[in-house]
C-alpha cells in the first residue's frame, strides 16, 4: 500500500519542460493564439444570445473573421516574410472590431459586453503590433 502511494506522487510530479518546448510555449505565436482562443469561446457565448436570425448572418461572418485570423496568425509563424501575413492578420482583426461595432448597434450586446469584447480585441491588436515592429526591427 506504501509503494502504490508512492508510485501515485511520482505520477502526478509534472515532467521537465525542454528549452525548445518553453521558447514555443513562450512565442509571440503561441501567446497570439492563446488570446484568440479566449476571444472565440467568449465570443460564442455571446452570439449565442443573439437573435435566431442573426445566429446564421453576422455571427457566421463573426466566426468566419476569428477562423481567418487564426489562419493567418500560423501563416504569419509560419511564412520567412511574416510582415505581409501580420499586416493582413491586423486588418482581419479590425473587420471584427466592426462586426462588434455593428451587434452593439443593432442592440444584440450591451454596453458592457461591448466593452469587455473590444478589450479583448485590443489586447490582440497589441500584441500583433508588437510583433510587426519587432519582425520591422528583425529585418
Amino acid at each position: 500500500m506504501d509503494a502504490m502511494s508512492h508510485a501515485d506522487t511520482r505520477a502526478a510530479e509534472p515532467r521537465a519542460i525542454s528549452r525548445i518546448e518553453q521558447a514555443a510555449r513562450h512565442s509571440p505565436y503561441q501567446a497570439l493564439i492563446e488570446k484568440l482562443e479566449e476571444l472565440d469561446a467568449y465570443s460564442h457565448q455571446v452570439m449565442h444570445q443573439w437573435p435566431k436570425i442573426e445566429r446564421h448572418v453576422l455571427a457566421a461572418e463573426v466566426r468566419a473573421s476569428l477562423l481567418r485570423a487564426r489562419r493567418l496568425c500560423a501563416v504569419a509563424w509560419k511564412r520567412r516574410q511574416k510582415s505581409s501575413a501580420l499586416f493582413d492578420l491586423d486588418i482581419e482583426i479590425e473587420v471584427l472590431r466592426h462586426f462588434v461595432r455593428k451587434a452593439y448597434r443593432l442592440r444584440y450586446i450591451t454596453a458592457h459586453r461591448l466593452h469587455v469584447w473590444a478589450r479583448h480585441i485590443d489586447e490582440i491588436g497589441r500584441m500583433i503590433g508588437a510583433w510587426i515592429k519587432h519582425e520591422e526591427h528583425r529585418a
